[in-house]
């Protein structure tokens, strides 16, 4: 390079151009256009060679031009192979407006490519607009192809308001298809059983469990799965404590399901509560006894309260008295000694 740079001073000199000159001249120019086009080849050959061999639409100075605009070119070409292959006919300028909008290109690429495949109708804008909104793209996209194998209807923009919302998606899907059982109560919760009194007085120790599917029009802005634990065991206590005795739901525990589950517990919810099962019903203390022990105890201490006040005052009664009989005692005294004045 510094023999062709020093060989331009002499096509110049003389103040005129001589043919030999010219000729010099032009061979740097095409020494310095070769070394260009090396230092391009040794660059970006091998993804060039990659486009080449793939099929991909990306021609070498496109690779040059992402360079030039700080685009990484192998991201972009990885996804459009992966694209390419799959069947999905991405194109470069929208990978590399998603790639300068900081957006995630092989996980945007691998969630049209999941799309194409799973037959969803979903487009490249919407998904790329949906990741840079901060959502979880290939998890739509696999809640999307379920939702269709399994004909429940579910768009695009449905998902992608459950996703943004902070709802699993896929989890949501998956459980309209196959409902899922809660325990009530929710042993993560410190408390093992359900207990209510009849009637009667005995305590019972219940544990439900319910079966529930997911209802996707109601997962935005739904109540979740602790206000359905919550209702139902509101409705077993209501309905143990409603019971004559507690022989009554021993014998029939199914009548605590069904009394729980004619509330409708599950409106304005995400789920539809489709069984109640009790699951195991146990007698505790006698609460009713307990409890009038307790008031017995209470109304001895209330009396022995009283009867001790009634001896207070009357001790009291009895020494005002005694305090009377000597005032007048001396009032007495006092009149015998007036006795022989009034004699003399």
């Amino acid at each position: 390079m510094a023999s062709v740079m020093s060989l331009l001073p002499l096509a110049s000199g003389g103040g005129g151009s001589s043919p030999g000159g010219l000729t010099v001249l032009l061979g740097a120019v095409l020494v310095l256009v070769a070394l260009v086009f090396l230092v391009i080849l040794l660059k970006f050959g091998l993804l060039w060679i990659q486009c080449l061999s793939t099929g991909v639409p990306v021609g070498l100075f496109q690779l040059v031009g992402m360079a030039l605009r700080k685009v990484n070119a192998r991201v972009i070409v990885d996804a459009m192979v992966m694209a390419w292959k799959a069947g999905v006919r991405l194109k470069t300028s929208f990978l590399e407006s998603h790639y300068l909008a900081r957006g995630n290109v092989p996980v945007l690429t691998r969630a049209l490519v999941m799309a194409h495949q799973g037959k969803v109708a979903v487009g490249s804008e919407e998904l790329g607009a949906h990741l840079l909104a901060g959502g979880d793209v290939e998890r739509v996209v696999e809640a999307l192809i379920s939702a269709s194998r399994a004909h429940i209807p579910l768009d695009f923009d449905n998902a992608r308001a459950i996703d943004l919302a902070g709802r699993d998606i896929k989890d949501a899907v998956n459980t309209s298809v196959n409902p899922k059982v809660i325990d009530c109560p929710n042993p993560h919760a410190g408390r093992l059983t359900i207990d209510a009194v009849a009637i009667d007085g005995i305590q019972l120790k219940a544990k439900a469990r319910v079966t529930v599917r997911t209802c996707l029009d109601r997962l935005v802005g739904g109540a979740t799965e602790e206000t359905i634990v919550a209702r139902v065991g509101e409705g077993i206590v209501s309905a143990i404590g409603s019971a004559q005795t507690h022989k009554e739901v021993l014998e029939n525990p199914d009548k605590i399901s069904k009394a729980v589950l004619s509330k409708g517990l599950d409106a304005n919810t995400a789920f539809e509560i489709l069984s109640i099962d009790i699951a195991d019903v146990d007698v505790g203390e006698n609460i009713g006894a307990r409890l009038q022990t307790d008031q017995a105890e209470a109304d001895k201490r209330v009396a022995q309260a009283m009867a001790e006040k009634q001896a207070a005052m009357a001790r009291a009664r009895e020494q005002e008295m005694k305090a009377r009989v000597v005032e007048n005692r001396a009032e007495v005294v006092k009149a015998e000694a007036e006795i022989p004045k009034a004699i003399a």
